[in-house]
């Protein structure tokens, strides 16, 4: 098994169990190394101090927090750890909220959160109660260097705890919001048309990084000293002119390609939506 990231105890109420958390997610993709152009020798990073151009070793680095334009003051890795906060070993519960009054773009980072053996009795108890309600349970955690908000939810029979952005750190978009336009209700049914025809149950499976495979044959083809090829490019796309006529050609496009019971017609949404399900089935 993977090393934790973090290890304590979760508590809830008067119940307490000991567990530990592992990354449940990571960015995966080609790396590259840099090389000196002349010689393709590996490049290595260095600190350099700005006083006596002299280069510094690691084991002389200390953190310095910058109060006036260049004057610091130390911290000391033992100062940082004496005013660590409880919620560095434990995690409690503050609140239970409704998932779905949680909007996505709070969350953060995913781990799976996983019970020692004296709290696997509470945190199934734990995980039972959450499946069979609505809410998921809000906590508060200490972990490098920062004290994160997080996001407890039940998941294939164990708990996920997400780490959440805090309100101030969420960036509000001046001019963002429904655009004042207004739209035509056929418009509206055949864009419900046009989503029916690409629905799809979720698989993960399905999406792969293109950019990330392309970079691979880059690499195989110059290994075996060929030629790299390049990738069709789209085509520049046009504003639309006619909202109505795009989405009839879009929705004829599909039809027969995926789902048979999809036509271009306009027709109530739902309707649409039980003559695909008559066609899946």
């Amino acid at each position: 098994m993977a090393s934790s990231t973090w290890s304590g105890h979760l508590t809830f109420g008067l119940i307490s169990m000991p567990v530990r958390l592992f990354s449940g997610a990571r960015s995966s993709g080609i790396s590259f190394n840099m090389l000196h152009r002349t010689d393709k020798s590996r490049l290595k990073q260095q600190y350099v101090c700005q006083a006596d151009g002299q280069v510094v070793d690691r084991a002389d680095t200390v953190k310095g927090y910058e109060f006036r334009k260049d004057e610091y003051i130390i911290i000391e890795p033992d100062e940082i750890k004496k005013i660590e906060p409880q919620t560095a070993k434990t995690m409690e519960i503050l609140e239970f909220v409704k998932e779905s009054e949680v909007d996505p773009v709070y969350f953060e980072s995913s781990y799976y959160m996983m019970p020692e053996e004296a709290g696997r009795r509470p945190y199934a108890l734990l995980t039972k109660a959450l499946e069979e309600s609505e809410y998921v349970a809000i906590a508060k955690i200490t972990m490098h260097n920062r004290e994160y908000t997080v996001f407890l939810r039940p998941h294939e029979g164990g708990m996920m705890l997400h780490t959440m952005y805090y309100a101030e750190e969420v960036r509000k978009m001046e001019g963002f919001g429904a655009p004042d336009v207004e739209l035509k209700e056929a418009e509206v049914k055949v864009a419900h048309q046009l989503i029916e025809a690409l629905a799809a149950e979720w698989d993960p499976e399905k999406y792969k990084d293109t950019f990330q495979e392309n970079l691979k044959k880059l690499i195989e083809t110059k290994l075996e000293g060929g030629e790299v090829a390049a990738v069709e490019k789209p085509k520049k796309l046009a504003p639309v002119i006619d909202l109505m006529a795009a989405l009839k050609e879009s929705l004829a496009q599909m039809e027969g390609k995926k789902k048979p019971a999809a036509t271009a017609d306009v027709e109530e949404p739902r309707a649409a939506a039980a003559k695909s399900r008559r066609g899946r089935g």
